[in-house]
């Protein structure tokens, strides 16, 4: 009996708590009852403002809400649809072409990776939603990332992720000012740096590159912006890590693992040059990142082996590989890149993100797309640089 009266006790006490709150309730028409906090209240995220740039952010979608479905599997329900990689229905979904794994199933692992494309979308379509930022404004904005990057010696993957931030930001955004794209790009790579790196550069040291542009008060309020924008999904198949997975299993043996590298640093060196140098041109965004990875390959290697590797077809990588002619043409000229000495940090030379003259490149590969707009990639054998793998 003890046990039913402390249970009536506990059921009349949240009687009078409901009856308290609902006569504040009507005491109020139109308001809700919420718990009050000693905290401060954070303001919407439209009206989050840089205070030196008078920044209004609109459009931001509402986060993803992680509901349990009655299968006991996690489902989000969110704006934009997510999509499940079905073999069949997907042309780009091809059998896994990586090598048996003894730490997990090649199969799962590939589904995974490819349906990451399909979740994290990027389009250039997002520059018709900002009417004062053209697509030259985007390539000086990534060249520029990219001389931070070597600067701080920061990682390849750290400056690809900057740059899919940065594109599927905007895309959530519209009518954001040419004056704040610094602001976004320098957050961007302020982010990917403490997701990548082991040793990130300080909040100072973002602050310190803009060249007193912008303070570091505005870069953790920026941060916010795009973390909310992106709902946290920070994790893509980058580019970059998509060409390096087809490098190595191109250059694996039998015996080899796929964790560790088997590929030659300066090949993967040449071939980042070229990646780079396309990355910064608005239109690579017309293609997955798998694909682009997929056709930088194939002008270092043959197309058969670049297919088997990729496990992408020939008529999935020709409109990519005609548009990237020029680039390649253009990269041509100027030579190849050395593989620079990185022991002081040590970090692998191959891995570390470095600058060159990417923008006097992309004028050459512009000027080439505008005077012979059918190119063709280079023939098997007639490849700008021989790379025996």
């Amino acid at each position: 009996m003890p046990e039913i009266k402390i249970q009536t006790e506990e059921a009349t006490a949240m009687t009078r708590q409901s009856g308290r709150l609902q006569k504040r309730s009507e005491n109020a028409p139109g308001q809700k009852v919420s718990k009050q906090s000693n905290r401060k209240k954070v303001q919407p995220l439209s009206k989050l403002q840089c205070e030196k740039n008078q920044l209004v952010l609109e459009g931001v979608t509402k986060p993803c809400i992680v509901i349990e479905s009655p299968e006991k599997r996690v489902r989000i329900d969110c704006d934009e649809p997510v999509y499940q990689v079905l073999p069949g229905r997907d042309a780009l979904v091809r059998p896994s072409p990586l090598p048996h794994l003894g730490w997990g199933s090649s199969e799962d692992v590939w589904l995974k990776m490819v349906g990451k494309e399909q979740n994290y979308r990027h389009s250039k379509s997002f520059m018709q939603k900002h009417l004062t930022i053209k697509p030259r404004m985007r390539s000086i904005l990534l060249d520029w990332l990219i001389e931070v990057s070597d600067a701080y010696t920061l990682h390849r993957q750290t400056f690809y992720l900057a740059q899919d931030y940065f594109d599927r930001f905007m895309l959530t955004q519209s009518d954001v000012e040419k004056g704040v794209l610094q602001l976004i790009g320098i957050t961007c790579l302020f982010i990917a740096a403490k997701m990548e790196e082991a040793r990130p550069p300080k909040l100072s040291q973002m602050a310190y590159v803009t060249a007193g542009t912008y303070y570091e008060d505005e870069i953790l309020q920026m941060e916010l912006i795009i973390l909310k924008a992106l709902r946290w999904n920070l994790c893509p198949e980058t580019a970059v890590s998509w060409l390096k997975l087809y490098l190595q299993v191109a250059s694996m043996n039998v015996n080899s693992d796929l964790l560790e590298p088997q590929f030659p640093h300066d090949a993967y060196v040449q071939m980042t040059r070229l990646l780079d140098l396309c990355i910064l041109n608005i239109n690579s965004l017309d293609f997955q990142y798998r694909v682009l990875a997929a056709s930088v390959l194939c002008h270092f290697l043959q197309q058969e082996k670049v297919e088997k590797v990729s496990g992408l077809s020939d008529d999935v990588l020709q409109p990519c590989l005609t548009w990237m002619s020029p680039f390649a043409v253009s990269l041509g000229r100027f030579g190849r890149a050395t593989l620079r000495d990185f022991s002081r940090t040590k970090e692998d030379g191959h891995d570390v993100q470095t600058h060159s003259d990417y923008m006097s490149m992309l004028d050459v590969a512009s000027g080439q797309e505008v005077n012979s707009p059918f190119l063709t990639p280079p023939s098997s054998m007639e490849k700008m640089w021989d790379i025996d793998l």
